[in-house]
Parts: structure tokens; sequence; C-alpha cells
């Protein structure tokens, strides 16, 4: 009897000594290869899992646009030229690089200003890989533009397709096109963040009108296009806000509409004819500190349309007393206060041009339509 009540817990014992023994032959083959005559599926190619379709619509529509548009995107490097001290021989040194785009079939190319600046030599890249060397043709600092050309044949250069920036809406899709670190033709897309902003240019210009986007843009990727879903130019890559001098998500692009505007000057004259009042006008600093609020005419041009218009500046009394000329406060309807507000909105004008001008004189309000006149 007492045996039979033993059997149980032995056989309870045996079972627990044989998991034991195989969780400690597991354990110790567990992380080692299973060896050369193993034939378990394990050691043989997963099987292919074939997605619905090839590709889906939108990544079809992102990868038609950028094989098109690419081919408009160049690569360009500045270069500076220096002396060998004990040699005398003249050679090249980069100085940065940038991207850009054809404009036209004659082989001219926008993008920054900042990219080619103070550049002696420029070297363009394009996407089939040839070179060329090109000159600068025309500038805009203000803008911070630049254009470019290269002798290229023509049937090699694929000119942008331009689209307009005044009817964008935030959230619509953007891709920008780049060579960003020098990588050639990277792809980034975002969307159209905000509308709108403002920055400044290399000459502290206030730049209007610039979309946001969150498409990454990187050092490099400056004077690259800025596209839309159907691969229209709506802009030109210009800066980036970033703590790191990175991308951060936030990046500027100068709207085609202003781009569109100015480079046909640029290859026509080599730089921006602008309107203009045909005055000087006295710096905010000065004026700030004489408490004016508004823009002091310092001296009218002769036979200049503000001159047509009546306008007077600063003049000398019969007794050697300086005499505050006229004080703009109003162009176009809208307050000006500072010499750049002034500018942005000459800019949306064209030579002329006839705008309303409202100005104090004598602690009296008055009001000129001023035909426009091209300035430097």
């Amino acid at each position: 009897m007492p045996s039979l009540r033993l059997r149980p817990v032995l056989l309870v014992g045996l079972l627990a000594l044989a998991a034991l023994g195989v969780y400690a032959t597991a354990r110790d083959d567990w992380g080692r290869p299973l060896g050369p005559n193993y034939t378990g599926p394990e050691v043989f190619p997963r099987p292919v899992t074939q997605p619905p379709s090839d590709l889906g619509a939108d990544e079809r529509a992102t990868i038609a646009v950028f094989e098109k548009a690419t081919r408009s995107v160049v690569f360009i490097a500045n270069s500076a030229i220096r002396r060998d001290p004990w040699s005398l021989n003249l050679f090249e040194v980069p100085q940065g690089s940038g991207s850009g785009f054809i404009w036209n079939k004659e082989g001219h190319l926008v993008t920054n200003f900042h990219v080619v600046y103070g550049a002696d030599a420029i070297n363009v890249t394009m996407a089939d890989r040839s070179n060329y060397r090109a000159r600068v043709v025309g500038i805009d600092p203000d803008h911070d533009l630049a254009v470019l050309q290269i002798q290229a044949p023509a049937d090699t250069l694929v000119p942008v397709v331009i689209g307009s920036s005044h009817d964008l809406r935030v959230g619509q899709k953007v891709l920008a096109i780049g060579n960003p670190f020098g990588l050639d033709h990277t792809l980034t897309t975002g969307i159209a963040s905000a509308l709108g902003r403002t920055i400044k240019s290399m000459t502290d210009r206030t730049i209007d009108g610039v979309i946001q986007t969150d498409a990454a843009i990187n050092p490099g990727n400056s004077g690259g296009p800025l596209l839309d879903s159907f691969g229209r130019l709506i802009g030109i890559n210009t800066q980036i806000v970033s703590p790191s001098g990175a991308f951060a998500g936030i990046g500027f692009a100068v709207p085609v509409d202003t781009i569109n505007r100015i480079v046909p000057e640029l290859i026509k004259h080599g730089r921006l004819i602008r309107p203009g009042l045909g005055v000087t006008l006295i710096p905010d600093a000065i004026a700030k500190r004489w408490g004016v609020k508004g823009l002091v005419v310092g001296r009218v041009g002769p036979g200049s349309a503000a001159e047509r218009a009546g306008l007077t500046g600063v003049r000398e009394s019969a007794t050697g007393r300086i005499e505050l000329g006229d004080v703009i406060t109003g162009v176009d309807g809208k307050t000006v206060e500072a010499v750049d507000e002034l500018l942005t909105i000459l800019d949306r004008h064209k030579v002329g041009d006839n705008v309303p001008v409202e100005f104090l004189r004598d602690g009296r309000r008055h009001q000129v339509t001023v035909t426009l006149q091209p300035v430097e």
C-alpha cells in the first residue's frame, strides 16, 4: 500500500526532471546556428507578399513629376580664382554650391543671388552630367535672384514649366528638387505651410508674398525649384529657419509670380528697372530722431515724376534755417512709415502706373497722383 501512494509522486518528479532536461537543452541551443545539414523552412528565403497593385496613384504622380522636372534642374558650383604666391599660377577655390533651373532654350538659368555671390567662376552641371561654364547675365539682390547663361545645345535644354503662386492654398502639396550638400537631384515633398510670409534678402530688403513650406530644404537646395503636384514652378527655394543650420521644418520660397516679373527684366537689362517717385528720402533713423511719422522727402530730382506732381524736399530758408520737406504718409492707399514699406508697395507696380501719394506739408494733408518713373 505505501508503494502505491508513492507512485504518483514519483511520476510527477520524473515528468519535472524531463521538462527541466528539455528546457536545459533548448536553452543551450538557443542563439546558435542550426548547422549546415538543417533543411527546415527557417533557412529558406521568405515568400514575397505581392502588393494589391504596382504603386499607389499618389506615388506614381510624384515619380512622374520628378522624372520630368529633374531634367530642368541644374547643380551650380561657385568658385573663386586665387594665385599661388610661389608659382604665380591661378587656381580655383570652391566657395559654395547650390541649385538652379533652366528658364529657356537660349540657355538662361535662374538661381538665388546668394548662390553666385562673390563668384569668379561658375560651373553648371546638367541632369545628363554635362558641364558648362556660366556667365552672370543679371542680378537682383533685393529679391535674391540671379540669371545665368550657358552655351549648351538647345535640344539638351528643358525649360521648367511655369505655374502661378497667387492662387496657392495652404495645405497644397509641393515638391522641392535640388542638390542639398552636393547630393544631386534630391526630391523632398511636403505642403504649403503658410502664404504671404516676409523674409529679408542679403541687402536687408523685405521680400514679401513668400511661400512657407515643410518640404525639406537644406544647404545646397537654394536656387532649386519648388513645384506643385503637376510639376509647375511655384517658387524658388531660398531660405530656411533653423537653429542648427540644417532643415528644421520651415523653409521659404520666393513666389513664381515675383520670379516671372523680374527674370525677363534681368535678361533684358541685367538689372531690375524699378518704378519710383524720383525722390531721395531721409533715412528712417534720422526721421525718427526728428519725431516725424512718415517718409521725409530730402531731395526731389529735377524733371522727376515727383517734381511734376508738385512734391518738395528739404530746403534752406533765407535766414539759413533748414526747413522740413514734404512728409509722405501714404502711397496707393496704404500707410507708409519706413522706406522699405514704400519700396514693397512700388514693387507691385510698373513704370507708367499712376499712384496716389498722400503727404503732409506745413501740418496740412495733401494728395497728388504721381506717374511712376524708372529708377536705378
